[in-house]
């Protein structure tokens, strides 16, 4: 099994009703888990958002908590809802509905990587699947949904950063003549998962740090962003998908020549989105 659910960097002194969070960036590969898969160690790493924990560990420097998950996203997605079980995985599954994202092999338990790659030859066992959701999803959801609570209890309001990263071609079919190619997607489900305001001030944060922003196109956010954003009840939930491109090498999964500055420009969005709702009422309800 992987060595942890997850690990939270806390800050000093909690100054923020701000929560980051990367779901995606766990990679603790065991060795009993690339035994069952037919791709190799790197092959079973396409999913995974390679690095994103990195770039944001500056979080609680501006009194803010930082969550990142332990296991790989190919183990078990905790961007999914535990009841999204796949049945041409797991066996004993019935058929419930039409999901789409289950249909295509990404429920709460992975059946490919990027661009549709099996990971197993067959099928695992419910209890195997079970295992999973119990041991690693379980703990983080309950760990950020602890986190979430005491932001709100003691700003009044509490926002969720969950940071994730796309590969560098999702924007090809998004991008039309004379437009300028987005460096990161932000996902509020369409105004659903948080309110007006705050998602300003992401963009805002993002775009003076030299970044082109988006909002929800391809983007919109997926099961955390639904679960965790109710901005009539002053918790906001915004999705942010970085281009990879930027900061590493996709092929070969490794930082490039960008890293550093990529990481460095981060830090200046991260010090702005930490000072939401400071110094002022609580943000309106939407």
């Amino acid at each position: 099994m992987p060595m942890s659910a997850y690990e939270v960097l806390h800050p000093d002194q909690n100054r923020s009703c701000v929560v980051f969070a990367s779901p995606h960036s766990g990679c603790d590969y065991p060795w009993s888990f690339l035994r069952t898969t037919v791709l190799d160690e790197h092959a079973i790493r396409s999913s995974e958002d390679a690095f994103v924990d990195q770039l944001f560990e500056c979080v609680p420097q501006f009194g803010a908590p930082f969550i990142r998950a332990g296991a790989p996203r190919a183990y078990v997605d905790l961007n999914r809802s535990c009841e999204e079980l796949d049945p041409a995985l797991i066996e004993g599954v019935g058929r419930q509905g039409h999901n789409p994202r289950v249909a295509s092999g990404l429920g709460v338990v992975p059946r490919v990587v990027a661009n549709g790659r099996a990971i197993y030859r067959g099928k695992m066992s419910r209890s195997e699947a079970e295992h999973r959701i119990q041991n690693f999803w379980h703990p983080y959801h309950k760990k950020l949904r602890e986190l979430l609570d005491a932001a709100q209890q003691r700003h009044g309001q509490a926002v969720l950063i969950d940071c994730h990263s796309m590969p560098h071609e999702a924007m090809d079919g998004v991008v039309r003549s004379g437009m300028l190619r987005p460096d990161v997607v932000l996902g509020d489900r369409f105004g659903a998962a948080a309110s007006g305001d705050v998602v300003d001030r992401v963009e805002a944060a993002f775009a003076a740090a030299g970044f082109t922003v988006t909002r929800n196109t391809p983007f919109a956010g997926a099961y955390i962003t639904q679960a965790y954003g109710r901005p009539s009840r002053g918790q906001h939930a915004v999705q942010v998908e970085i281009d990879r491109s930027l900061y590493m090498n996709e092929a070969l999964i490794r930082p490039n020549g960008n890293y550093d500055t990529v990481r460095a420009a981060l830090r200046q969005v991260v010090a702005e989105i930490a000072t939401i709702g400071q110094g002022r009422v609580p943000l309106a309800a939407e």
